[in-house]
């Protein structure tokens, strides 16, 4: 059955979306030169020496690995079959996509996509990606939360209320996965009724779950001490229980889809953070700068494998 082209207003529709996400991570990086100049993102990158770069290869080892292992049980318990190595060949290219191209997401829209191609089952593949990702925000979430609320940072004293709000939407989406109806032909039934699959199979599965709370541990873990070597790389010398709340934060932040080659919120909440802490908004500036290089070094790995393989299957 052939694709029906797009209307004109559509794509323009869909075209303009697509810009808006990078137009404001230049806003947010525009506004931050206004204020603290172009120095602290150019002191930030002089700064990089030997010993960062490795680390940060290092621990991009260790994060990647996970991050493959997290996606091949998912796409396990969805019955889509993923290897390991390709698992991890896949993440590796995805992660440089990631770093290198305006979003931020476009990498693990790639992997879903071929992945999904290379099993037979698109629609399936994506939302092994989809479901592997939410994981690992909702473990990311619940560590940060744990984090914020034991050492002091400028969002203390709102924790309790965005506590109260995460168990109501947990509590909300209990309720909505208990009201699924069993039958009916709607689409939103059916959709419903996938997705309640989709998370008991590939998410709450018996042979599934703890490997997927490991990985996505391992994988926050793994960000959070590049964070904080980046920081540390970018001269803030703050003790660790000062610093790390502060990176915390900026690390949240990347969870927007705002950005250019990653860079934008990650570098404006770092100079926020910072500087409600009594450091420096310039400190927080080079450490967000710092740790976007470092990533962009471990990805490195991912620009091999798309020359190599630049549309294969990993296998």
């Amino acid at each position: 059955m052939p694709v029906r082209p797009r209307p004109a207003r559509e794509r323009w529709a869909w075209t303009r979306r697509a810009w808006l996400r990078p137009a404001a991570g230049l806003a947010v990086l525009a506004a931050l030169v206004t204020v603290v100049g172009t120095g602290p993102f150019l002191a930030g990158l002089r700064l990089i020496d030997a010993p960062a770069l490795a680390a940060a290869l290092g621990i991009g080892v260790v994060t990647t690995v996970s991050g493959a292992w997290r996606w091949s049980l998912v796409a396990g318990g969805l019955g889509v079959r993923l290897p390991m190595r390709a698992a991890v060949a896949h993440c590796y290219r995805a992660i440089f996509l990631n770093s290198t191209l305006p979003g931020g997401v476009l990498g693990d829209v790639h992997r879903a996509v071929r992945h999904g191609r290379d099993a037979g089952d698109v629609a399936r593949g994506v939302r092994a990606v989809v479901w592997e990702r939410a994981a690992g925000q909702v473990v990311q979430v619940v560590i940060a939360v744990a984090v914020l609320a034991a050492f002091p940072s400028p969002v203390r004293r709102y924790l309790p209320v965005l506590a109260a709000v995460g168990v109501v939407t947990a509590v909300a989406l209990v309720l909505a996965a208990r009201a699924v109806p069993r039958a009916g032909a709607s689409r939103v039934a059916r959709a419903a009724r996938t997705a309640l699959a989709d998370v008991r199979a590939g998410l709450l599965g018996r042979r599934t779950w703890a490997g997927v709370v490991i990985a996505s541990t391992v994988v926050f873990a793994g960000h959070l001490a590049t964070f904080v070597v980046a920081a540390r790389t970018a001269g803030a010398d703050a003790p660790l229980s000062r610093l790390l709340p502060l990176t915390l934060l900026a690390l949240l932040a990347m969870a927007l889809p705002l950005n250019v080659g990653g860079f934008g919120p990650r570098e404006g909440v770092a100079a926020w953070a910072f500087a409600a802490a009594g450091l420096t908004a310039a400190q927080g500036v080079a450490t967000g700068t710092v740790y976007g290089a470092l990533v962009l070094v471990a990805s490195l790995p991912g620009a091999v494998v798309l020359l190599l393989r630049p549309t294969g299957n990993c296998r």
